[in-house]
């Protein structure tokens, strides 16, 4: 018989909510920091610069905020479930939209941020967590929907630091959403008791099918920092890469989550 699923991880909408327009506004300030040439310089996405990265950023909200403006999906029951959506995700050219937002100048860049930040708050305010929106693999509740918009902000945000070299601040509860929530995404595609996965100080899962472990020191543990583990759920680091420089630790002869990643698209 197959290992159980567990029950996913419930987020709280108002934190979650919160946590987006903060990552957001980290964001927003970093790139009003930015010079011309480092607009013009290359983000590691393909051949995306770091002005369309920036652009990009806004659409992030700009599609929770067109959804809330149209009618409500009919159905009742959504297409997509949280757990499922890393799977759907776009890898290293975008995480959930393989199109590149229009490039914008300067001022006009000002002005997008701007614009998004306040159309999103102001349509996102009091609505239901069960509500449906529409995303490009099908429905899914807007909690969850929100969720996903910290993945794609921290990622992002991950990505415009190490383009630019900006020290680009971290919403706590953003970076922890999208931390527990690819963590889950793991013991959803493996599951299992046999190795433990440590994501300190924000997730332990246990996953891949074999001996359960239940008492005392786990005889297969991996274990790293939220930023890598992001970078390989996404495929912006290879698990052999991240092991060459120590940035994982991985004991026990299970520990291989090569095979594994990355858990988007």
């Amino acid at each position: 018989m197959p290992p159980a699923k567990k029950r996913p991880r419930a987020y709280d909408l108002s934190r979650t909510r919160t946590a987006v327009l903060a990552q957001f506004a980290h964001v927003r300030t970093a790139v009003r920091a930015l010079t011309p040439g480092q607009l013009a310089g290359p983000s590691g996405l393909g051949e995306w610069t770091v002005q369309d990265l920036a652009a990009h950023v806004t659409t992030v909200l700009e599609r929770t905020s067109r959804e809330l403006e149209l009618p409500e999906p009919s159905g009742g029951t959504p297409q997509l479930t949280l757990l499922e959506w890393p799977a759907t995700a776009g890898r290293t050219d975008a995480i959930a939209d393989d199109a590149r937002a229009p490039a914008a100048e300067r001022p006009r860049l000002d002005a997008l941020y701007d614009e998004a930040a306040e159309r999103f708050a102001r349509l996102v305010d009091g609505v239901p967590g069960e509500r449906l929106v529409t995303t490009r693999a099908g429905t899914m509740r807007l909690g969850d929907h929100l969720v996903t918009r910290t993945v794609e902000l921290v990622v992002h945000t991950d990505d415009l630091h190490r383009a630019t070299g900006l020290d680009v601040p971290y919403d706590r509860q953003a970076l922890a959403a999208c931390t527990r929530l690819l963590a889950d995404a793991l013991a959803d595609k493996a599951p299992g008791g046999s190795v433990e996965v440590r994501v300190p100080p924000f997730a332990v899962v246990q996953c891949i099918g074999g001996p359960k472990h239940t008492r005392g020191t786990p005889p297969n543990v991996v274990e790293t920092d939220p930023l890598t583990w992001l970078r390989l759920a996404t495929g912006r680091t290879r698990w052999t890469e991240a092991l060459d420089d120590a940035l994982v630790g991985a004991s026990g002869e299970r520990a291989d989550l090569a095979p594994l990643l990355p858990l988007t698209g």
